[in-house]
């Protein structure tokens, strides 16, 4: 009955924490819907709008780039609930923001949180979890953050009003809701042991895992956690990462992420209802509709990644999916370039397009390179190296979002563009065949860089390295 019990609390400790994922993905979703409605209040064009989008990313840098020292200062806990706060704030501000430059600084600030919480939770849920289900829990992280991307369609949706000018204040406004249960769940939850260890509160340590893994284990466990702290201790951290025979492994990590975000998928994930109404849906709402079908297939598809990863193994999941996002990308763009022609079918094959390149992302590079940049380094810099990883993702991802309608622009050919509830905007045929390109260099790079780490020790991967071993050339003889 103890262990069940455990095992309950175990999950509990983990939800909750997770609500800093879905807080991550509503926040970075919540602006898609909010866009048709701001942008024609505030009266600006959208180069503002790919500023104002940018400006939570460009705070999600902030965050990432100071979260790893201030959360072992402060702790995981804490800095978490600090998190909820900004969470909250941000909602509010960005909600009453009276000017586009106020809602620039309103994204940045709640940004923060965001690069916070991609750090710090999942952090926070592998100290706090048993070994035995560490690689679950944390990838409940993962799972809540499309949920959250999910969830704020849903709440656009419902408050998209066309006849209220003001229908985009509310969308942000309910940010605050789960903000304020984060905060109220993450006020009675415990530090984890690893970092109470490390602050030599030995006796609150040794209680937390009493809790948790039960009192028999908790002593293998804290003697555990002294060993691995040990063992960190003695590594050297930026000077070991720059060797020559981590090379590769850095190349992949920042190479994976590069060609995760450069796909262009935060296009759609950020301007999916705009997309959608340069389709030829008729208004906001239609637009709207369509991008919460976006998040559904985002959801179950990541849900399936999850299935498969350790079945079809990285390489064969990479191509399988890079292939189906160049081949998506494609005819998306074909849609853009004939919707003269397409009439009302158009809009419907764009659909259809957008789904199938959403199913080919989310079920492969999507989870992909989240798992593979916690594979490839050795244990004395994986955290370091994990960390430069995460913090490409939030530069690269800033510079699409920042990008797209520039690229839209740039390459629309005359005579093409599209009409939008009346204005002439430009057509993103030219941008995603700009973004096909990349996935077909993508699938190339990846034959040279991919690694097999499927099955294969980590000790073994590190061995590979040191031994000089080429990427692709790793396997699990």
């Amino acid at each position: 009955m103890k262990t069940q019990y455990n095992k309950l609390f175990v999950y509990f400790i983990a939800s909750t924490a997770a609500m800093g994922g879905l807080l991550f993905g509503f926040d970075t979703g919540v602006i898609s819907g909010a866009i048709p409605y701001f942008q024609p209040y505030f009266g600006i064009d959208d180069s503002v709008v790919e500023s104002i989008t940018t400006a939570g990313l460009a705070g999600a840098i902030i965050g990432a780039l100071f979260c790893g020292r201030i959360t072992d200062m402060l702790g995981r806990r804490i800095v978490i609930l600090a998190s909820a706060v900004i969470f909250a704030v941000g909602a509010l501000w960005s909600g009453l923001a009276a000017s586009p430059a106020q809602l620039i600084a309103a994204r940045l600030f709640l940004g923060i949180a965001i690069g916070v919480s991609s750090f710090a939770v999942p952090l926070y849920i592998a100290e706090i979890s048993p070994a035995r289900i560490r690689g679950r829990l944390v990838s409940l992280f993962q799972l809540m953050v499309t949920i959250g991307i999910f969830v704020s369609y849903l709440s656009d949706l419902f408050f998209a009003d066309n006849a209220n000018p003001d229908c985009w204040r509310p969308m942000f406004y309910i940010g605050v809701v789960p903000a304020v249960i984060l905060f109220t769940g993450m006020w009675f939850l415990p530090e984890t042991p690893c970092w109470l260890l490390l602050k030599g509160r030995e006796d609150e340590s040794r209680r937390t895992l009493s809790r948790i893994e039960g009192p028999d284990m908790a002593e293998t466990s804290l003697a555990q956690t002294k060993a691995r702290i040990a063992q960190d201790r003695e590594q050297s951290g930026w000077r070991e990462i720059f060797k020559p025979w981590l090379r590769n492994a850095l190349i992949i990590a920042i190479g994976v992420m590069f060609f995760q975000q450069s796909v262009g998928i935060n296009t759609i994930m950020y301007y999916c209802p705009k997309i959608f109404l340069m389709a030829g849906f008729a208004d906001n709402i239609s637009a709207i509709w369509a991008s919460v079908g976006v998040g559904i297939v985002n959801v179950v598809f990541t849900i399936v990644a999850l299935s498969f990863v350790d079945r079809l193994g990285r390489r064969r999941l990479y191509f399988l999916g890079m292939s189906g996002i160049f081949v998506s990308l494609i005819c998306l763009a074909m849609c853009f370039a004939f919707n003269q022609y397409l009439g009302d079918a158009g809009k419907w094959l764009s659909i259809i397009t957008v789904f199938l390149y959403i199913i080919f992302f989310a079920a492969s590079i999507g989870p992909l390179g989240w798992l593979i940049i916690t594979e490839i380094f050795p244990l004395k810099v994986r955290g370091l190296g994990s960390s430069i990883g995460s913090l490409s993702v939030w530069v690269f991802n800033s510079i699409v979002a920042f990008t797209f309608f520039k690229i839209v622009k740039a390459f629309t050919l005359p005579g093409s563009e599209i009409i939008v509830q009346g204005e002439s905007t430009g057509n993103p045929a030219g941008a995603f065949l700009f973004y096909a390109f990349i996935a077909l260099v993508g699938i190339i790079w990846g034959y040279f860089y991919i690694p097999e780490t499927k099955g294969i020790p980590l000790e073994k991967i590190e061995k590979h390295w040191l031994e000089g071993g080429s990427p692709r050339k790793l396997k699990n003889d």
